[in-house]
């Protein structure tokens, strides 16, 4: 028997060779929604405003979910049984009344089998529309005393219930789920100039369906059985056409503009190695090599280096931009903010002592005359070296030949400022770029939010570096947690203490940490030296600060989490984290590693107030586990890919259908099928792949002769 997908009709042998070849029109998708019968100037403005411009668009705004809305007849309620029901008002609906904090709006309504009285929560509004001889369809439960109702629709006298299966589309303030429903009846006829960009090999092997049956039958199933095959169809190619977007943004990137040939490494890099107080691990020695190849590739290297705490990204960094002063070359070094640049600059000082490199750091804070003598010795070649913040990216710093930029938390800059460092380089040439990230991040959301770079993850801890105990302090054991820091900075230790996060403001962050210095100074910590830093000291303050406790002139360091990253003071055994449950679980792990630096015991309290069941889970998940990759898919997990980076800073896709981490296994299957074409073909748009990169184009965004944006 062969069955038309999303259809109860089995097709006859006759049929099946009678049926019309139909060639999709893209230009039949592009028609405005206006051609669609009940849709005026004013619909057509609020469906644009919900992203809805065209009947093509209208087609792939799938709905959130599906009801069963097959029709009970009143009298066959049964206590706690879920059913749909079409019935009429059949007498005005009294006033809203309230119980229990709850507004409840009750009207007795029924059908031709019987009556019973429905009842609504917390919609008070309602009363007034629910007036005798008003239709109704009705989904929720029968109870004791009546039908408690979960969703409604208001319908006609002449409308003909609907049946089994039916979509949710996600509506609007001004655009109501059941009108995009009525349009959608409509806009269905065009369906079938819906795109196939799947391969047909590629839909065999994994059993998809096509892509108009697919969207169609996600609009108007048959059954719960055809909207799970339309889900897989559209799960696998919406996350299929991602990935062929990064993958062709990625090889566009390379061929655009070749870059500096370095070379292979060769004595001043060699020398620095030995220099070196430690042994390189595992890991640094492969990033290394992978580091090399890119460097002599004549293709700009594009590659994000993660690594857990203390695992020595920085070094790998040095290594990268000794690689292009030995070879005659420049590089640079850009990090968010201030502090964490400083942090570098002193970092390096200490790294390239032996070989006495000579670098500068450029910031905001730089005085004028300095900044003058830097931009001159930049311009002429004769600085090899910068370290820098934004100040890096002015247009009036120039560069003779950049060949290597390091970008630092690259995900706290905008594509703008990333972009206009990479326009410094040599003329006509783009300059290689080593991004580094001190959060560990899960496969699947770094083929997502990185899938344009290569990436190298660094697992491995230096020798001598040791675990850092972590415990949740509930608020009756803060005392007795006070006295174990206090016996710790007796002993000689220095602790840190992290305000919450207050809100996002970096000013308001700034007066609670300031606050809370001032607090403990005179009370758990009087008889030790408490210091502050945090974002919105002037840099000459943030750099004494960091100094005292550097040298230990100060015991306590209380602090925002702008000592997140690049913070490294070895006597540090302890900190405080206060208000634990607002921060995720990559933020935690990062704050624990400014502990666990020198050779003592360390440990991170975390200081909870009430928190959810969530955050709960969040705050034993990082008692339980050191190994930050580990901690990052736990992240993802529990708070989803755009919170655990954010999808407006990171540019994160808002997928229509594919959900993360979920549909993780799929996202790998679908990379790996994007990079088998390649291979086989040389590139996507090749003839034999038909519309791929077309698909790919509409579906995230770029018009249809536009270049898929870099």
């Amino acid at each position: 028997m062969i069955r038309a997908f999303a259809s109860k009709s089995e097709l006859s042998p006759r049929q099946l060779r009678d049926a019309p070849v139909h060639w999709p029109r893209l230009s039949a998708l592009d028609v405005s929604l206006q051609a669609l019968e009940g849709v005026g100037p004013k619909g057509a403005e609020a469906a644009e405003a919900a992203g809805i411009a065209t009947v093509g668009d209208l087609l792939l705004r799938f709905p959130r979910r599906h009801r069963d809305l097959t029709v009970s007849p009143v009298a066959s309620l049964e206590p706690s049984q879920k059913a749909t029901l079409a019935v009429a008002v059949m007498a005005n609906a009294g006033r809203p009344f309230r119980r229990r904090g709850l507004s409840i709006v009750s009207a007795k309504v029924g059908d031709e089998s019987g009556s019973v009285r429905a009842t609504w929560f917390n919609q008070p509004w309602l009363a007034a529309k629910l007036t005798a001889g008003t239709q109704l369809l009705l989904s929720g439960s029968m109870g004791k005393r009546g039908f408690t109702v979960s969703e409604y629709e208001f319908t006609d006298v002449t409308d003909e219930p609907s049946e089994g299966m039916v979509a949710v589309h996600p509506g609007t303030e001004q655009l109501k789920a059941q009108r995009l429903r009525h349009w959608m009846e409509q806009a269905i006829r065009w369906v079938g100039n819906v795109l196939e960009p799947l391969p047909a090999a590629l839909r065999s092997r994994y059993r998809l369906a096509g892509a108009a049956d697919a969207v169609k039958a996600m609009h108007f199933p048959e059954s719960g059985e055809d909207v799970e095959r339309a889900r897989e169809r559209l799960r696998f190619e919406e996350l299929f056409l991602y990935q062929a977007i990064l993958a062709t943004r990625k090889r566009s990137h390379r061929t655009a503009r070749p870059a500096p040939r370095l070379g292979k490494p060769g004595e001043q890099v060699g020398r620095w190695l030995e220099s070196l107080p430690f042994e390189p691990t595992r890991d640094q020695l492969e990033a290394f090599d992978e580091i090399d190849a890119d460097l002599d590739s004549g293709q700009p290297m594009q590659r994000l280096l993660m690594g857990e705490v203390g695992s020595g990204k920085t070094v790998v960094a040095v290594y990268s931009m000794l690689r292009a002063l030995e070879a005659g070359f420049q590089a640079a070094l850009m990090a968010p903010t201030e502090t964490l640049a400083e942090q570098h600059a002193a970092t390096l000082g200490k790294l390239l002592a032996e070989e006495a490199t000579p670098f500068a750091l450029l910031t905001g804070a730089t005085k004028a005359a300095r900044r003058r003598e830097y931009l001159e010795r930049l311009a002429t070649g004769e600085l090899g070296l910068i370290v820098g913040t934004h100040a890096l990216i002015e247009p009036d710093v120039r560069f003779a030949r950049l060949a290597v930029s390091v970008v630092d938390e690259q995900h706290r800059f905008g594509v703008r400022q990333r972009k206009a460092l990479d326009s410094k380089g040599v003329e006509g040439m783009a300059p290689h770029v080593l991004h580094m990230t001190a959060t560990p991040i899960p496969r699947t959301l770094s083929l997502t939010a990185y899938g344009d770079l290569d990436t190298t993850a660094l697992h491995e801890l230096p020798a001598g570096r040791k675990p850092v105990a972590t415990r949740i302090v509930e608020e009756g054991e803060r005392a007795g947690a006070y006295e174990f820091v206090r016996g710790q900075l007796r002993e000689g230790r220095q602790a840190y203490v992290v305000c919450p996060l207050v809100e996002e403001s970096e000013k308001v962050q700034g007066r609670a940490a300031e606050a809370e210095a001032e607090r403990l100074a005179k009370g758990e910590f009087r008889d030790f030296a408490v210091g502050v830093i945090h974002g919105q000291m002037h840099s000459a303050e943030k750099a004494a600060a960091m100094e005292a406790f550097a040298l230990g002139d100060t015991d306590v360091l209380v602090a925002t989490t702008v000592i997140e990253v690049g913070i490294d003071v070895a006597n540090a055994t302890v900190i405080v984290i206060e208000g634990a449950e607002r921060f995720g679980v990559s933020q935690l792990h990062q704050l624990r590693g400014r502990v666990g630096r020198g050779r003592h015991e360390s440990i991170c309290l975390l200081f909870s107030e009430e928190a959810g069941e969530m955050a709960r889970r969040r705050l034993k998940a990082v008692t339980r586990e050191s190994d930050g990759f580990k901690l990052a898919e736990v992240d993802l997990g529990l708070r989803g890919a755009g919170e655990v980076l954010g999808t407006r800073q990171h540019g994160l896709p808002r997928f229509a259908v594919a959900e993360l981490p979920e549909d993780g296994p799929t996202l790998i299957a679908a990379r790996d099928e994007v990079l088998e074409l390649l291979r086989l073909h040389g590139s996507l748009d090749s003839p034999e792949l038909g519309p791929l990169l077309e698909a790919a184009r509409r579906h995230f965004g770029a018009g249809a002769s536009d270049p898929i944006p870099l």
